[in-house]
């Protein structure tokens, strides 16, 4: 496996965004719902009006993990109002960490979550925080090998369906903020 490397998004990556979304999204998700729930929700949440939209918030950023040319994986960050739930000036949230199944195990997720945290010490917030589904355990252990820990729970919808989604975070050192 050659070096991968992490470079922001811009509104010119929409096609790679909308592709790795959709791929990561369904390779994570689809065993576990149905697949007239999984399509919906893919025509949604990656329909190319919404991500432009997402791309062009200036609280949202983007980040592309890359093997050469081949796109592996990415990370979704918003602050501000663009936070799906907080909306806390002092936190930055994860809203998605995406790696291709065939990539999953080889430290991209890892390589994705240190930008997150290095894009929060950067822009001096307090904390962290995401939302992700309680039966995605590896997700869930991933998260705490990294130091972050349950604090709510909110409902995400899959089509008719309730889900659980943990909310989580992880407090930042200040001694790396100042």
């Amino acid at each position: 496996m050659t070096s991968i490397h992490i470079r922001e998004a811009s509104a010119d990556d929409l096609k790679t965004i909308q592709a790795l979304g959709k791929q990561t999204f369904y390779e994570t998700f689809a065993p576990h719902n149905s697949e007239e729930q999984i399509q919906q929700y893919l025509k949604e949440s990656f329909a190319e009006d919404k991500l432009t939209k997402e791309l062009n918030n200036p609280h949202s950023q983007f980040f592309i993990a890359w093997e050469g040319e081949n796109p592996v994986g990415y990370l979704k960050l918003n602050s501000g109002k663009a936070q799906t739930e907080l909306q806390d000036d002092a936190s930055l949230e994860i809203e998605r960490i995406y790696v291709k199944s065939s990539y999953q195990g080889k430290k991209v997720g890892q390589l994705l979550y240190t930008k997150a945290w290095e894009t929060a010490v950067e822009q001096k917030k307090k904390y962290l925080w995401l939302g992700v589904w309680e039966q995605n355990l590896r997700a869930v252990a991933f998260y705490k090998k990294n130091g972050f820990e349950e604090f709510d729970k909110h409902i995400f919808r899959m089509g008719s369906e309730e889900q659980t989604d943990l909310m989580m975070r992880k407090i930042l050192d200040q001694s790396q903020i100042s």
